[in-house]
């Protein structure tokens, strides 16, 4: 992009508050961004920002050349309402993959793994299967546990595309261990710390654990687990991802992809092969 283009790819990354977990969060994407040599703006908003100042600047970063990539980091505060916010954001400039009408053309098969701004996490999980099974996924057993617009349901569609037979699950999913034990792929992304146990899942299955979930350790120290309780599952699973670890630092990777992606797009350029 640099040498053949003369364009640098620019990502401002938007915090609102001082969440401890949303500022590592922040520092991390900011310091991945500077590793892979793009220009990056940091955008930090006061908690008590108003909804409408905050829209203001996001219409500024939508018409500020030098920013090909916006991610405004969530959750953000209940005053703020994220629908709202996600859809200001300049379709072309929206490297989360969030807005309705990237949304929209996932859902419509135009957005895929190798093209389009596909939800990070999403993009990053499908890498690491594939990693694991091949570029062939058509005919598997897939189960994704979990319905948000953030995961589940962009995940889902991506294991469509790729001809899997897929099940969403939710909290009312009757019978949810039975129907995990059938998957080839089971992807757990409920927000439940240690839910899926290793008894639910199927020999040889490939596990993508998108949890994250800080819960009491020892000596009353927080720790980070999984939705899937990992030292039961890695017994029976073929593949699984760590929590810490494994979806995360892909998540970082996909959003540097998609920030690559949103500045060809812009310039009009063929999106590159990734």
């Amino acid at each position: 992009m640099k040498s053949s283009h003369g364009i640098t790819p620019g990502l401002a990354v938007v915090l609102v508050g001082e969440n401890p977990a949303s500022a590592v969060y922040v520092r991390n994407k900011s310091k991945a961004a500077r590793e892979a040599g793009f220009h990056i703006f940091d955008i930090p908003h006061s908690d008590t920002v108003s909804e409408d100042a905050f829209l203001v600047d996001i219409v500024k970063l939508n018409g500020d050349a030098s920013v090909n990539g916006i991610l405004v980091q969530m959750p953000l505060p209940k005053h703020i309402d994220p629908a709202r916010i996600i859809a200001a954001v300049d379709p072309l400039k929206d490297v989360d993959g969030l807005h309705p009408l990237n949304a929209g053309r996932l859902y419509n098969g135009e957005y895929g793994m190798a093209r389009g701004l596909v939800a990070c996490t999403t993009l990053g999980g499908m890498m690491l299967i594939k990693e694991v099974l091949g570029e062939n996924l058509s005919a598997k057993d897939a189960i994704v546990i979990g319905r948000s617009n953030l995961v589940g349901k962009p995940f889902a569609h991506l294991l469509l595309q790729e001809n899997c037979t897929v099940t969403i699950a939710h909290s009312r999913t009757k019978d949810l261990p039975a129907l995990c034990r059938r998957a080839d792929i089971l992807v757990a992304a409920v927000g439940r710390a240690e839910m899926v146990r290793g008894d639910w899942i199927k020999e040889r299955a490939t596990v993508i654990d998108v949890g994250i979930n800080r819960v009491e350790g020892p000596g009353g120290k927080a720790q980070l687990r999984g939705d899937v309780a990992f030292a039961e599952a890695i017994e029976v699973a073929g593949a699984i991802t760590p929590v810490p670890g494994g979806v995360g630092p892909m998540t970082i990777a996909c959003l540097m992809r998609n920030t690559l992606v949103a500045s060809a797009l812009q310039a009009g350029l063929a999106q590159p092969e990734i």
